[in-house]
């Protein structure tokens, strides 16, 4: 079996996901139960801002169906308070929790703080404490980072770059690892996660998801645009134009 692609969506429980994904009346306990029927991924976002216990880890798990595949964001404790600082506490509590979810696990994000300009020891130091079987993908939000040297460091340490799409966020087409991730966060050029992309848009990514996949690179994509559902469209729409 070739690479695969897999696309779905920056978190789930969303109020205004109503009549997009949700029937009306559907309790907020039922979300999960009913986004695994459509795809088979998503993103927890959540836990960027409280991280779960490992029980909460072993929970989900068993929430979640054969074959899907759970990325989890790293807690702002490490990425936002820490800036990556003497990681070792957080690697500690991330790496019991990625235990939990054993075979539902796909990638852990590490998105840094927008005005964490670049450090590349603190960096690789970081990488360097990271279990071996753990996949981590790296959001840099800062310019500073975008810059050989920092690809570099990523590809030594099997570290993925985290592609964006979204505005005033560059985007640069790198697969540092073998996995690529992509996060897109709405074409609206003047607010971050708005809008909805549009078929050219979509057929372009999907070009692009061809090509990493024929280079042998397995494909995580999420959307960000959660506003009015269009996370949800965008997502359907590019799985079939990638005919999943």
């Amino acid at each position: 079996m070739g690479a695969r692609a897999h696309i779905g969506t920056s978190g789930w429980s969303y109020d205004h996901w109503t009549g997009v994904l949700y029937p009306p009346g559907t309790p907020a306990r039922r979300r999960l139960e009913i986004y695994t029927r459509a795809f088979e991924t998503v993103e927890l976002n959540a836990s960027f801002y409280r991280w779960p216990s490992n029980a909460a880890f072993q929970r989900l798990r068993s929430r979640l169906p054969e074959g899907f595949r759970l990325s989890v964001k790293a807690a702002r404790g490490l990425t936002h308070g820490k800036r990556l600082r003497e990681p070792e506490i957080w690697v500690d509590r991330i790496a019991a929790g990625w235990h939990e979810l054993a075979d539902r696990r796909a990638v852990l994000l590490v998105q840094l703080a927008p005005g964490q300009a670049r450090d590349d020891a603190r960096l690789e130091y970081f990488l360097g404490r990271l279990p071996r079987w753990m996949r981590v993908a790296v959001e840099f939000r800062h310019p500073s980072w975008h810059d050989e040297p920092v690809f570099e460091i990523l590809g030594r340490r099997q570290a993925a770059y985290c592609v964006m799409s979204g505005a005033d966020l560059p985007c640069v087409l790198r697969a540092t690892a073998p996995f690529v991730y992509v996060r897109l966060h709405g074409p609206d050029r003047r607010n971050l996660y708005g809008g909805s992309y549009s078929e050219h848009d979509l057929r372009w990514w999907a070009d692009r998801v061809g090509e990493w996949l024929e280079a042998g690179h397995e494909t995580y994509v999420y959307f960000n645009n959660d506003g009015g559902g269009h996370a949800v469209d965008n997502a359907r729409r590019l799985r079939e134009i990638l005919g999943r």
